[in-house]
Order: structure tokens, then C-alpha cells, then sequence
């Protein structure tokens, strides 16, 4: 029997939603007798249990620190104490700002197999395998790691879906001892910017790609996303044109859209990459002046028309 640990990640006395994708990423990964332990580390640890109790979770693990908030010192060493005391063979964290804080420097120290940007694991035969993008995210890279008892990988946001269901798993602590930070911890500053939507927690999107044929027209459809009350998206040559920011790209080298319950595709085409950034999106609507383009495979709606045309019939039915 194997044990695979999830490393919680909370911020603000909330349970970050990563969390919950790292225990299906577990779930699909176990592999007959293998346990999956999730541990939470912070001075309110045990605050989290009753989140965590969902289905798959065969126990929780408390590490109480110092600090409420994240700190990469006493994450490192309670990370450290967890491998050393529960033995995993794999140690699963979000890839996230907090993780790219601590996780290189605990790999090396404990000379761990190590992959950032993970959007897919699995076993082939008996040898681990993660795979993740690699030169500018123009091709996948299969990573195994030969030789070693326990691998960390940080996974990337929004690929799997959310655990959901409930369970009472085994609650227990784990004592840090005298662990200390070098930091300390005397505010939390949100982070801003000029586009700062998130458009992995929104649950209406209108995405344009390609067939806007301009940077111009790109006012049109995000009047038409304001009008219908859903977020702009875009494919990758909008976002590398610059004629949308790239907070706002879907797909493999963007965002994937987890939580979005209705798409609409406006003049993309479907590459395999876009494609793979709503994967999870129950209810798709493509519209294409192309009837063979691949967004059509997947889409739930498809229109064989222009979207300039399916533009101004909406406004038309909005009144």
C-alpha cells in the first residue's frame, strides 16, 4: 500500500478551491490498497477538517504553526515532517505562488522527484509519469523519475475537477516541534492589476478567436459579453496579438475554465490546446463559418454561420 499526501492550501481563513482538484487528482492516481491523506498546515489547521472531509479522503492531518497565513519556512519544514513521518510515494500541491515559494527547496534537500506546471499524472506500468508543457508551450514533456522513493508534484489549477461528496475520515495532528520562520507575516496585500479577472471562477463565457479578423471588432464582442452577462475570453492568437490580455486565454498555455457552466465559442476553430482549457464545461455553443472545424466536435450547439451575423441577431432578441 501506498499513501499519496495533498498538501491543503487555504489563504484568508478560506479553503482555496485547488484544494479540492488536488484530491480528485489523488483519486484518479491511487491504485488499489493506496491511501490518500490530505494534510493542512497553519495556526488554524483544524479549522478545515469538515471541507476536507469529502469522498476519497481516507485521513486528514493537522501541522500546527506559528502563522495564519502562508509562510515558506514552516511549510517547508511541516512538508518535510509529513514525508518523513507518512512515507508517501507522491506529495501533491497546487502550483501556485505559494508552493513556487518553498517546493524547489524542499526537493532538493530531500532529493524528491520534482515537476511544476502538472497537468496530467499517471502510471505506466509501475514507473510515475507527469506530464507538462515545455519551450513556450508549443509541446507536452513526459517526466518519470528513476530512482525515487517519493516525487512532488505542483499541479496546475483548474485541470481536474472539484472532489465533491462527503466521508468521516481519520482526523489526526502532527506535532512541527520547534520549527521557525526567518519571516514574519505583518499584512496581506490582494493583488491588483489592470485586468485582474479570474476567469477560472466565472460561470459564463464568450470567447472569440480567430474570426473577429481584427483588433477593432473586438469592442463588438465584448459589448455583446457585457450585455449578456458574460466574461470575454479569448483563444491564443487573440492573446499573443495582444488584443486581449492574457489573463483572459483559455486553454492549455491559458486558463482552464473550471467552474464556467455555459461557453460560447465565437469564430475559434478548436485546436486541441484551446479545447483542452474547457474540458469541464457541461454546456458548450460553437458558432463557425466552417462546418468541419473541430470546436464542433465537442460542443453540445453548434451554428455553421458568421458570428458578425449571430452578433447582431442577439442584440436584435436583447432588444
Amino acid at each position: 500500500m501506498k499513501t499519496i499526501l495533498v498538501i491543503a492550501e487555504h489563504r484568508r481563513n478560506e479553503l482555496r478551491p485547488v484544494t479540492l482538484e488536488l484530491i480528485s487528482a489523488a483519486q484518479e492516481l491511487r491504485q488499489a490498497d493506496d491511501k490518500v491523506v490530505v494534510a493542512v498546515i497553519g495556526s488554524k489547521a483544524e479549522a478545515y477538517t469538515s471541507a476536507l472531509s469529502v469522498t476519497g479522503v481516507d485521513e486528514i492531518v493537522t501541522v500546527k504553526t506559528a502563522s495564519e497565513e502562508f509562510d515558506p519556512d514552516l511549510f517547508e519544514a511541516a512538508v518535510s515532517a509529513l514525508v518523513e513521518n507518512r512515507k508517501p510515494s507522491v506529495v501533491l500541491m497546487a502550483h501556485s505562488v505559494d508552493t513556487l515559494g518553498y517546493a524547489a527547496t524542499l526537493a532538493k534537500k530531500g532529493n524528491f522527484g520534482f515537476a511544476t506546471d502538472v497537468f496530467k499524472v499517471e502510471y505506466d506500468g509501475a514507473e510515475l509519469v507527469a506530464t507538462r508543457a515545455g519551450y513556450n508551450q508549443k509541446v507536452n514533456v513526459e517526466i518519470d523519475f528513476p530512482g525515487r522513493e517519493c516525487v512532488l508534484l505542483a499541479i496546475r489549477g483548474s485541470v481536474y475537477k472539484q472532489a465533491e461528496g462527503a466521508t468521516s475520515p481519520t482526523v489526526s495532528a502532527l506535532d512541527l516541534g520547534s520549527a521557525t520562520s526567518r519571516g514574519k507575516n505583518l499584512q496581506f496585500v490582494e493583488a491588483g492589476g489592470a485586468d485582474d479577472v479570474d476567469i477560472t471562477g466565472v460561470d459564463f463565457i464568450v470567447s472569440i478567436g480567430r474570426g473577429i479578423a481584427e483588433e477593432n471588432n473586438v469592442e463588438t464582442f465584448r459589448e455583446l459579453a457585457d450585455t449578456v452577462g458574460a466574461t470575454l475570453c479569448c483563444s491564443r492568437p487573440i492573446a499573443d496579438a495582444g488584443w486581449l490580455p492574457k489573463s483572459r486565454q483559455v486553454g492549455q498555455s491559458g486558463k482552464v475554465v473550471g467552474a464556467c457552466k455555459l461557453y460560447v465559442a465565437m469564430g475559434i476553430s478548436g485546436s486541441i490546446q484551446h479545447m483542452a482549457g474547457m474540458k469541464h464545461v457541461p454546456t458548450i455553443v460553437a458558432v463557425n463559418t466552417d462546418p468541419n472545424a473541430s470546436i464542433f466536435t465537442i460542443a453540445k450547439y453548434g451554428i455553421v454561420a458568421d458570428i458578425f451575423e449571430i452578433e447582431e441577431e442577439m442584440r436584435a432578441q436583447l432588444g
